[in-house]
């Protein structure tokens, strides 16, 4: 039988690691709520230019009548040879699965594509350190936070390869406060790469946000573009029955909405490309396909940022809110095992009493 003063000590720990737990959660359950409205408010944009781009396609001459070969280079699909993953995790640990499930599917994907040259962007500490133990590094470039827009300087050179799977891409410390210019950069290194031919492709894995029991972990492609406004997606994952159940008890105890609202004006923007109006553009459209396409992809780049950032908050809500039960139950289970001990004691005592009496 355990000493009862160890029991109590347990005890004692356990509720003060409860107490941190459900601080935990609170926290992520506020952040949850912001990463949401972040989401949710850069829908518009991204549907705005969408559309404008769908409406410049049937008012451009976007492919060559003649050769019929795209005149854009991130249009030009070639031979897979060389391929960029960008990964994208979290900063910090105590996420449940939420990590460890993207490194798998990152895994998974590079088993894809063996006998292929495969540079890897990683964003975000879980996924470096997950990637450093694994494959070397080349030339390991970070983004410049919170650099204006005047400060940024031409790709340097490709640097001889080391390994046909190798990092090439850490960015740390991004997800914590994230800015668009920051997607802009990672995004304009990738559009730089695949215009030089350095890559023939480039996809990213990250875990996609639309609700907190509406996630799902894909690989998308996001270049070449083959159809602009329509996801592409390489590989996917959806959660489980028993992972939405505990993600839904997690957001009603936490007080966090479940299913995220539509942003304001999606569905004007989305008739923007498709109405039957001749608009007027002030530059030619042949000019205007070339310069939006590449915020395109910035933008590509930005919702996977976000969406993972959102899911991130999300899946340690979740583990912090089973962390806390998980500490409630062992609480119970603790005590009525201090109480037995103490009632064996008393009984004990009891009996020795009652014998000692008996014996005089």
């Amino acid at each position: 039988m355990p000493n009862i003063l160890d029991i109590r000590r347990r005890i004692r720990s356990v509720i003060n690691t409860r107490q941190i737990t459900k601080a935990m959660k609170v926290v992520s359950a506020a952040k949850l709520r912001r990463a949401q409205e972040r989401a949710l408010s850069a829908r518009p944009y991204a549907q705005m230019l969408t559309s404008v781009l769908k409406s410049l396609v049937s008012r451009a001459e976007v492919y060559d009548p003649q050769t019929g070969e795209p005149r854009h280079p991130l249009l030009a699909q070639r031979e897979e040879k060389n391929v960029l993953l960008i990964v994208v995790t979290g900063d910090k640990g105590l996420a449940g699965g939420f990590n460890s499930n993207i490194n798998k599917a990152a895994l998974r994907f590079l088993d894809s594509k063996a006998g292929k040259n495969v540079d890897i962007e990683a964003v975000g500490r879980k996924g470096r350190d997950f990637l450093r133990r694994r494959y070397p590094a080349a030339a390991v470039r970070s983004l410049p936070l919170n650099e204006p827009e005047e400060s940024l300087e031409a790709e340097p050179e490709p640097t001889p390869r080391v390994a046909a799977i190798q990092i090439t891409g850490e960015h740390i410390g991004i997800l914590g406060k994230l800015e668009f210019a920051n997607a802009r950069r990672l995004a304009e290194n990738v559009i730089s790469r695949y215009c030089r031919e350095q890559i023939d492709s480039a996809y990213v894995v990250f875990n996609e946000f639309k609700s907190v029991i509406a996630q799902r972990l894909i690989v998308e492609q996001i270049l070449p573009i083959e159809a602009i406004g329509e996801q592409v997606v390489r590989l996917v994952e959806e959660m489980t029955e028993e992972e939405k159940k505990k993600a839904k008890e997690a957001a009603i105890s936490a007080g966090v909405g479940m299913r995220a609202g539509e942003a304001a004006g999606e569905q004007a923007a989305a008739q923007f490309g498709t109405g039957q109006v001749d608009y007027i553009y002030e530059q030619a459209p042949e000019e205007l396909f070339r310069a939006l396409l590449p915020k395109y992809v910035s933008t590509q780049v930005f919702r996977a940022l976000l969406e993972s950032v959102a899911a991130e908050h999300a899946a340690r809500m979740t583990a912090m809110d089973a962390a806390t039960n998980n500490a409630t139950d062992m609480i119970d289970s603790l005590t009525l095992a201090m109480n037995r001990a103490r009632q064996a004691k008393i009984t004990k005592e009891i009996i020795e009493i009652v014998s000692g009496a008996a014996a005089m």
